[in-house]
């Protein structure tokens, strides 16, 4: 499949609190069933000393999720997140084809600013969900996997851990997903995995994960539970259940 003329065959969604998010024009995607596939990445100036390292994470996992039996049914969104851009979200792509994404553009992310963990969470399921539903209503099946990952605890925005909840609970009662599951994960993020355990709680996100101090061969295992789980995620589509659950031997 050729990459997608950003201009063309891509589209801009509004979200609630003057947040919006892009994706691939649906009556331009050729299959029946998609697995929507969100990658938050914290982007704050503590992660600078191991910047290079986690846009090679990125790259591997998006990479690795070209192994998957079921890749042409995958839809991916990338973004980062510090309070050093517009509205604190960076969104990199929107949900578009594996095939369409470029590479390269991961390697124009910079580190710097806060960190609005919770804004990022909110866009990222409430992006996830919102597309489904337009999916959804023109009669695609779809089902869900988001990821945040950070390095701290949330420095302030907009969303509140209320709003990411609600809006988990809205996907659940409305039923235009077919499952859904959330992973928060904590990298060299020890002094806070105690906060961060309890923002997952509050805002009901499935699954928090505590990778230890970051290393390269932390984050390689990282980018392989990433792409493991997208895995197990799209092929769990059309079965009715939510996808098998991923060791994170992290």
């Amino acid at each position: 499949m050729p990459r997608l003329d950003q201009s063309a065959d891509v589209e801009t969604h509004a979200l609630g609190n003057n947040f919006s998010f892009t994706g691939a024009r649906i009556e331009g995607l050729g299959a029946t069933e998609y697995t929507l596939v969100d990658i938050e990445v914290d982007m704050s100036g503590s992660v600078s000393p191991f910047l290079a390292d986690l846009i090679a994470m990125i790259k591997e996992s998006v990479g690795a999720c070209a192994k998957s039996p079921r890749s042409d049914n995958l839809l991916v969104r990338v973004a980062t997140f510090s309070t050093a851009y517009p509205g604190g979200i960076n969104e990199v792509h929107g949900f578009i084809p594996l095939a369409s994404i470029d590479h390269g553009a991961y390697d124009q992310l910079h580190a710097g600013g806060g960190t609005p963990l919770f804004d990022a969470c909110y866009v990222g399921v409430g992006a996830t969900f919102s597309y489904a539903r337009m999916l959804f209503d023109q009669e695609f099946n779809a089902n869900g996997i988001s990821f945040t990952i950070t390095d701290g605890e949330d420095t302030g925005g907009a969303a509140s851990p209320a709003m990411i909840r609600a809006e988990i609970e809205r996907a659940k009662k409305e039923e235009f997903l077919e499952s859904h599951v959330s992973v928060l994960i904590g990298i060299n993020a020890a002094h806070c995995a105690a906060a961060l355990d309890r923002f997952r709680r509050e805002a009901g996100i499935t699954q928090f994960i505590d990778a230890g101090d970051v290393s390269k061969g932390k984050l390689a295992k990282l980018a392989a539970f990433v792409s493991q789980s997208v895995s197990s995620t799209s092929q769990a589509l059309g079965t009715g259940g939510p996808s098998q659950a991923i060791a994170a031997t992290i």
